[in-house]
């Protein structure tokens, strides 16, 4: 993460790591709140959206700071002819000022907001103190504009509505509610608004997450945004820092499977069986995060149906030992699935690779990287590092397991952003000996039944890639 606030989260997350290595987290840094920008083109109905997704989480702390709040307030030169001054260009407002706004209520401390006087063309009176909330909704013309606060959003909407609705809303709403007249609007659409949109604001859909056609009266569209963000907000607070970071949503059905494996009194024979659903699991939901393209068929009905199949073929690695009781899995998933192999161990205070036995072609495949527990996260940098020399992207990397320590979660994805983590839940953090906490013991020995020796022989003899 390039902010300055994530640096600080992740700077926190380390600290606590090394400094406190037998006391697990205990979540004393503040609840990250999850971000929403909310763009468009003046009069798009940004406003209305912001509304109805505040009026919808009404049993979340929302807030909306308003990109209009933080204009420049005009120089008596430029309160005389304000008709000759360019609203909607970048340089009309505080960008810098804004910045430091979001990042303070980032961090949990309250902001006093400025309050700007559309009819003046100045700020007025104290300002509005805003504080920390669960939500924080940005929304403005050009809040995707400057790339500073767009890595501070968890989520970045553009609201797009036709030029001439917009137009006519604008008329309505200047004249109405700040006192001018038609001409005057129009004259300065024509000269400012216009141009600006298609220089400035335009341009910035492409960074959009979620694009809403037809603004508050796209329902489906708010729906499904509503439905993301209720499920971030219930997710673990590294997930809002991470956007490469998946938690599968827990239910009773998962916790009930989570009891059973951690368990130390769990006979092998329940061990591996509750574990084996419950990489199923994971690999399922990490298989939805796969490129794909939509494919029309026809059905023994002689109906057109519309579906989608993968862009691109796909391959398993697993990191020996644990890894490879995931493959079972993923084969039952990808029929003819390749398999590539990597053992990595630990030498002195780091990991090297011993073994590895890769698909000819993997550069040209999407990877779904296998290792059941994300401890500190020193194998699987070794291992990610080893696919990127093999030329995989980064971004076509998976890397699925069942569950991760926050250590670990920071070393891969401060190093790694673009690849994407698919875990089933997220533990409390590392003890002395490097051991996830609670962790479930050392998996590979409760899968296998073994004391954690590994035949290389035995690998070259059965691995067929």
């Amino acid at each position: 993460m390039d902010g300055e606030i994530y640096a600080k989260i992740e700077e926190n997350v380390k600290d606590q790591c090394s400094s406190q290595p037998n006391v697990v987290h205990e979540q004393k840094r503040n609840k990250v709140p999850f971000i929403i920008g909310v763009a468009g083109g003046t009069a798009s109905g940004k406003t209305t959206v912001c509304n109805v997704i505040i009026s919808r989480l009404h049993d979340q702390r929302v807030v909306l700071i308003n990109l209009d709040s933080f204009y420049h307030s005009l120089n008596d030169q430029q309160s005389a002819n304000p008709q000759d001054y360019n609203f909607d260009h970048p340089d009309s407002f505080d960008m810098e000022l804004l910045l430091s706004c979001m990042e303070t209520l980032k961090n949990g401390h309250p902001f006093n907001v400025p309050c700007y006087d559309y009819k003046i063309h100045k700020n007025s009176g104290p300002g509005r103190m805003v504080n920390p909330s669960d939500v924080i909704i940005l929304e403005g013309i050009l809040v995707l504009h400057d790339e500073r606060i767009r890595d501070l959003m968890n989520m970045k909407i553009f609201v797009d509505s036709d030029s001439d609705v917009r137009l006519g809303r604008r008329i309505k709403r200047d004249t109405v509610e700040r006192g001018r007249n038609i001409q005057y609007v129009l004259d300065q659409y024509d000269k400012h608004v216009k141009p600006s949109f298609e220089e400035f604001i335009l341009p910035s859909k492409k960074h959009a997450d979620v694009i809403i056609p037809r603004g508050s009266d796209n329902d489906v569209a708010i729906d499904l945004i509503l439905q993301h963000i209720r499920t971030k907000l219930g997710q673990h607070d590294l997930c809002k820092i991470y956007h490469n970071l998946f938690v599968i949503p827990s239910t009773f059905q998962l916790r009930g499977m989570h009891t059973l494996i951690r368990d130390a009194k769990t006979r092998k024979h329940d061990f591996v069986f509750y574990a084996d659903r419950l990489i199923r699991l994971v690999v399922e939901h990490g298989l939805g995060h796969l490129p794909f393209t939509e494919k029309q068929i026809t059905t023994p009905t002689e109906s057109i149906y519309t579906g989608v199949v993968f862009c691109k073929s796909l391959c398993g690695v697993s990191v020996i030992r644990s890894g490879e009781s995931m493959e079972n899995a993923l084969r039952a998933c990808c029929k003819g699935i390749k398999i590539g192999k990597v053992l990595i161990q630990r030498q002195g205070n780091g990991r090297k690779l011993i073994y590895e036995k890769l698909p000819k072609d993997i550069a040209c495949r999407q990877v779904l990287l296998l290792d059941p527990v994300l401890a500190s996260g020193d194998s699987a940098v070794e291992a990610i590092s080893l696919l990127l020399n093999k030329g995989v992207s980064e971004s076509n990397i998976i890397f699925l397991n069942l569950i991760a320590a926050p250590e670990g979660i920071y070393a891969v994805c401060k190093q790694y952003p673009r690849l994407k983590i698919v875990t089933s839940e997220i533990d409390e953090g590392l003890n002395e000996q490097s051991t996830v906490i609670p962790g479930m013991g050392d998996f590979g020995d409760r899968y296998f039944g073994t004391g954690g020796y590994v035949s290389m022989p035995f690998l070259q003899k059965n691995n067929k890639c």
